[in-house]
Formats: structure tokens, sequence, C-alpha cells
């Protein structure tokens, strides 16, 4: 809907300054809005809402093929540079996660180092062995949609992103769209999976579309995205009188 949005104003704006003639102006404005820089929200709650969707359409892909339906986005300065999404089925391989899946896509086109300003979002919280490999890569940031309660590597069973370790620590924001992340992966397990070993019956079972209210504890993740960025706005040494 957001990109309709912007679409329209576009067009609206390429109308009115041709009315008006001024050419240079819409020149400009083109260029702005071609450049890869270009991102019309400024709110940061905003901003993490627009890239979850993205990860949200993912996942509705994956539903789409009669995958676990995860899916996630790269981002680096406001931009997606990546997308991935859950790929165990059709490849019969346990590692293709969604995270691997845009790690492998991150890495066909940048260094690795390039992770230490890229963001990733992703709808459902990272499992140990995602987590473990995000740290390594040295990942800035990861916002999930809801908890693993079972594989968790961010909060929901371990904290791989924040205990003791060699490699830097990163925040792990959950809880958007959460609600949104859940009715998906109950979406899939309602359908009839022909590959599995003992096929459950699940015709007559109905989507329960009742989410519990649950709170994602953010406080420990916050606190270090908090500090990170203080870092990040100190003066380096180079720079100071």
């Amino acid at each position: 809907m957001m990109a309709g949005v912007v679409a329209a104003l576009r067009a609206l704006m390429a109308k009115v300054l041709r009315v008006f003639r001024i050419p240079s102006l819409l020149l400009y404005l083109r260029f702005r809005m071609a450049t890869n820089n270009y991102f019309p929200l400024k709110n940061e709650a905003a901003i993490r809402e627009y890239f979850m969707r993205q990860a949200l359409e993912m996942g509705e892909l994956a539903l789409s093929i009669d995958e676990v339906p995860v899916g996630c986005v790269f981002v680096l300065e406001n931009k997606v540079i990546a997308k991935g999404m859950n790929d165990t089925n059709r490849s019969l391989s346990g590692h293709r996660h969604a995270e691997f899946a845009g790690i492998e896509s991150v890495l066909s086109k940048y260094p690795a180092s390039i992770f230490k300003d890229v963001d990733l979002y992703v709808t459902v919280e990272p499992c140990i062995m995602c987590a473990s490999a995000l740290r390594q890569l040295e990942i800035r940031a990861v916002y999930f949609g809801c908890s693993n309660d079972r594989f968790g590597g961010c909060g929901g069973v371990l904290h791989v992103n924040l205990d003791a370790g060699i490699d830097p620590c990163y925040p792990a924001i959950g809880g958007i769209f959460r609600e949104e992340a859940i009715m998906l992966l109950r979406r899939f397990y309602l359908q009839e999976n022909d590959k599995a070993p003992n096929p459950i019956a699940k015709r007559n079972r109905i989507l329960n579309t009742t989410v519990e209210n649950m709170s994602i504890d953010n406080t420990r993740s916050y606190t270090l995205l908090e500090a990170n960025q203080a870092e990040e706005s100190k003066p380096s040494a180079s720079t100071a009188v």
C-alpha cells in the first residue's frame, strides 16, 4: 500500500511540475526518486514496519510453494540488498533457512565486511544456527516478528546474539507484526503435507485466529542498540578538534 501511495505522489508531482514548467526541478526530483538512497519515511518505527512488510511478503511466497513461511530481507542504508525465504522442503537441505538464503545473496554481491552496516528483518526469530551465523558475520541488528519458542537463538531459547563470545554482540528486537507472522505459520500447519512420512489429516481443522497478547523482552537488545548508536554518534579522533 505504501508503495502505491508513493507512486501516486510521484505521478502527481510530475504533472504539477509540467504544468508550471519547472524542468530543472522536475529533473532533480526524478533523480532523487531514482537513486538508491531515496527513502520517504523518517520515523524509525515506520521504517521497521516498512521492511518487515517486505519480509512478510517473502513469507507469503514461501507459503505459496509449501515451504515453512519464514521470509526475510537484508537492508543496507534503507535499501533492500537481498531477500530470502525458507527453502528446506524443495532443496531437502535442513540448513536452507531464509536467513542463509539471504546471506548467500548478499555475499554474491558484497564482501562479508558489509554486514557490519546491514540490518536483518525476518518474520520469525532466528534459530540458534542462524543466530550464530549472523553473529559471526557481525550483523548490525536483527528485527523479527514472532518468537521461536523451540529453537530461538535471540531470546526464545538462548541469547546467542548477546551472551559472552569472541564475536561482537548484536541487538535483536522482536514483536514487529508479531500476529501476522504467527498467522503465517498457523496457515502452513493447517495444510496437508504429502512429503511427511506419516501425514495427518487436517481437513477438519479450523484456523485459530486468536493470538495471545504476550510481550517480547527486548530490554537487553534496546540497551545494546542505544549504546551502539551513541558510540556511532561520537566524533572520531581524526575529526576531534
